[in-house]
This record gives C-alpha cells, structure tokens and sequence, in this order.
C-alpha cells in the first residue's frame, strides 16, 4: 500500500504531533535541539549532564559509571549507547527507534544498530570529508560560493609560508585554518615571524592549510536544510565572536544574535541566496539533512565570503529552532527528520524560502556561552540552577523560577540560563559555565557587548562558588567542545 504523500505544512506538522517511533537526541546536553520535544511525539533526550537538575520530563541521565576519559563528544555518546539504564530505557520503550547526534562516529553507528535503531543523519564518513575546512572552499567553489581569497597548502616553516603567500598575493596580514578542529582553537592569525612561532606545532606536519588573506569582517551564521525538494534555508544570524568576557580565545565563537535588521536587506538576501546554492551543491554530493555556514561580511566593502560548513546541527541551532518563523510554520530540525523519514512530502521551497526572507517572521533574541575565562583550575562548590533569573534595577542578577522553556523569558529584564558545569566539576580556563538566553540584543550598533549583557555575565559567573585543588591533582583541560 503506498505511503500517503504529506501535501502541506499543516500535514507535516500534524504527522510529527502523532509520531509513534521514539526518537532520541543523544548527546552531553540538550541544548542544541531543546523543545523539540514539544514538537514531536515520542522524543526524547539521552544527557551525559544533567543540567535540570531531573526536573526536565523528556530527558534522562543515566547514573556516572567509571569509564575512560572522554577525548570527544563521540565518546560521550558511544559510553551514553552502551550504558545499561540507557539500553533499558530504549528497549523497555519499544518501537522502531531513530537516533540524532550533535558529533558520532563509525562505533556510534553499530551501537546504534546494536539497539536496533537508525541514525537519522549522512554517514558519519560523509560528515567527517564535508567537515574538512579544505573540502568546504571546494565545495564552495563548485557552487559558485567564494571563500576569502585563499590558498590551500601544506606549511614546511615561515619561510615557505611567505612564498606559498607571495605566490598566491595575499600580503603578509593572514589567518590561517587547519582542516579540522573547533572554532578559536585551530584559527591563527599570522602578521609576523613571532606570531607563526606561537603557532608552528599546529601549523607545521598538519597536512593541507587553509591559508587566507584577513580581512576586517564581521561574523554571521546561517542556518539550512537539504531536503529532496531543495534547500531550506534560516534567517541569518550575527555572531559573538573573541570576546575576553565570555571566552579565552581568539576568534572562539561564544554566541548569537537573531534580529529582523541584523544585517542589510541586500546582505541577507545573497546571504540567504548563496546558502541555497550550497545546499543544492550539498546534495549533488550525497549530503543531505541540517547544515549551518559562516559568512565572513567585509565591513568595507559588504562583500560575503564563505567562512565554514558545519555539516550538523550546531549552537546557533537553539536560536534558528526558535525564532517566531519557527513557531508560525516548523522548526528547521522538523524538515531534517522528515527528510530521513522516508515519508513522501510535499513543499513549496521557494513559497517557504520567501517567506522566512520577511522581516516580520523574525523576533529577536540573543544567546551568549559563558565559558571559565581566568587561567586556573578549581572545583565548584556551588552552581546556579537551570531556569529564570532577573535583573533587579541596581544590575543585581537573581533566580526567579525554575523553568526549561526559552519562551518563559517575559521581558528584556529576565533571561533563560542553561547551566552546563555543575557542582563537583573542574573549572579551567574555556570550562562551558552555561548558555544565557535574553530578548533582544547582547551587542551594540558598533558589535561590542553591551553593558547589560556584561551585568549579566557577571552576575550569572558570580552565582558560581569554587575552591582551589590540591597541589597534588592535575587536569588537563579537554580538548573539545560538548555544544
């Protein structure tokens, strides 16, 4: 008997609030897709973190079992699949269940058969070749998407890099990327023999680097979807990038602004145009589902130029998930679980790609990561709950209310705060504190933080209470991220 075809937004809306297999977000917190699970019938969120404290009825954490140190967020969810409160849980509940991941890998994929379920994502190999920062610019260009001028070469020492630059006219003023790695960790800025010495042991015997003239440019992401009717493309959002108040490192994205006027009409219309273009090429690739950009913006001159691929859902999903177009039609994450559902769907991709374009589809929110920034190492002793805090007159900044919903944030005077680090964990320097969701903007005209936004940073970073370790314990600051 042949499958009903979905005719509308209606339609697909109605099929995901009457789902029946289970779907689950595996990761270390949920952050990425939080509330989707009001959206969609029968999923749920498998944490490492607990970061509402049990109060969250769609999330489970398993109970700490001693395991390895943990290298990556894979790892995270490889330990997560093979738990036995987790395989109880997914077996107890039945059904054909599918899995979604922030980051997996080739072991996630036959745990994930182990439990008789499906990866609802590309192949994890396919991820990994589109993740390499090298094969985005080809990509790119296939599509017809410029990256800043660049080029693409193995570094022996400084002075090659110089004739590798000359060759390819960059000037001396560089920012060079290698072609994995998280974002401020593997980007360096190179203007002088000094500054490549800094850097020369992530540079050198690292295979292809991305080599790139620097611009003065401003950040945005740009969320998108790849479907078997076209690419669905978000709103495009600023980025919070470097700042020493939420982050030790330079160039280390620490958040998001979504608004109607964040960039000019024209600006987000080719953002949006060149976002299509490369999803298309992603799909004569073989990739398909959610992905998200970064567009480098000239503040001279406007011009946009392809920064990254992040061929996944990311930190800035939260944002694009929630804005009012979301809430008006779906979210984008809804179309990624359609698309791998096998069920035949109907879409208008340019009637709902114009649509999203309009101004009025978009209400503004800001998102800030609030990472450990002082450079040392100590053991929280208290930590401030996951919920609703306030901003009293004289800039205190105080808990309210427990709450999980985003959209519980009333006023520009309150913010949802996602706690990450708890107590009993490490802080060290880049340890994730926490996400602070506010209405409206956390950054100025000119793109500094504003000073409301540095109330709240420190009023949430003074709810936390630490003391020093022995002089005997050691730890070695990890080397991922978990968001």
């Amino acid at each position: 008997m042949p499958k009903k075809t979905l005719k509308n937004i209606s339609e697909i809306r109605r099929y995901f609030h009457t789902n029946k297999d289970p779907i689950y977000f595996v990761s270390a917190t949920n952050f990425n897709l939080l509330g989707l699970d009001e959206w969609v019938k029968n999923f749920k969120y498998i944490c490492y973190m607990d970061c509402f404290d049990g109060r969250h009825p769609n999330v489970l954490c398993p109970s700490e079992l001693p395991h390895d140190e943990f290298q990556s967020i894979e790892d995270i969810n490889n330990y997560l699949l093979q738990h036995k409160e987790v395989v109880d849980y997914v077996k107890a509940r039945g059904g054909k269940p599918k899995f979604v991941f922030l980051m997996f890998d080739e072991t996630t994929e036959k745990l994930v058969k182990e439990l008789g379920g499906e990866v609802w994502f590309p192949k994890a190999k396919l991820r990994t070749s589109m993740d390499n920062k090298i094969e985005t610019v080809r990509i790119g260009n296939k599509a017809g998407v410029p990256s800043v001028p660049n080029t693409l070469s193995e570094v022996k020492g400084y002075a090659h890099l110089q004739e590798v630059c000359k060759k390819a006219k960059l000037g001396d003023d560089l920012v060079l990327q290698s072609a994995f790695g998280d974002s401020g960790h593997t980007t360096f800025f190179i203007k002088s023999e000094a500054d490549f010495r800094r850097h020369e042991h992530e540079i050198v015997g690292e295979g292809e680097i991305k080599i790139m003239k620097r611009i003065n440019c401003r950040g945005s992401a740009i969320e998108a979807c790849a479907t078997a009717k076209g690419t669905i493309v978000g709103p495009l959002m600023t980025e919070l990038v470097g700042f020493s108040e939420l982050t030790p490192y330079r160039g280390g994205w620490c958040g998001n602004e979504i608004f109607s006027t964040a960039f000019p009409p024209k600006t987000r219309q080719k953002a949006r145009e060149l976002t299509f273009k490369f999803g298309e090429q992603l799909r004569k690739e073989g990739y398909r589902g959610y992905f998200e950009l970064d567009f480098l913006i000239d503040k001279k001159s406007g011009d946009i130029w392809l920064g990254e691929l992040n061929p996944r859902i990311t930190g800035a999903s939260s944002m694009t998930n929630h804005a009012a177009f979301a809430h008006a039609d779906a979210p984008l994450f809804l179309f990624h679980l359609l698309e791998f559902s096998k069920k035949p769907f109907k879409l208008e991709v340019e009637e709902l790609n114009s649509r999203w374009a309009d101004p009025d589809m978009i209400d503004s929110w800001s998102q800030m990561v609030i990472k450990h920034t002082d450079d040392n190492v100590d053991i929280i002793t208290h930590a401030p709950q996951s919920g609703i805090y306030k901003m009293l007159p004289d800039g205190q900044v105080v808990y309210d209310r427990f709450d999980y919903h985003r959209r519980a944030v009333e006023s520009e005077d309150e913010a949802f705060f996602l706690r990450i680090s708890n107590v009993g964990d490490y802080r060290y320097e880049g340890a994730d504190l926490g996400i602070l969701v506010t209405r409206g903007r956390s950054m100025t005209q000119g793109f500094q933080l504003t000073a409301k936004s540095k109330r709240w940073i420190d009023g949430i970073k003074a709810a936390y209470s630490a003391r020093p370790l022995p002089s005997a314990q050691v730890l070695e600051d990890p080397a991922f991220k978990i968001m």
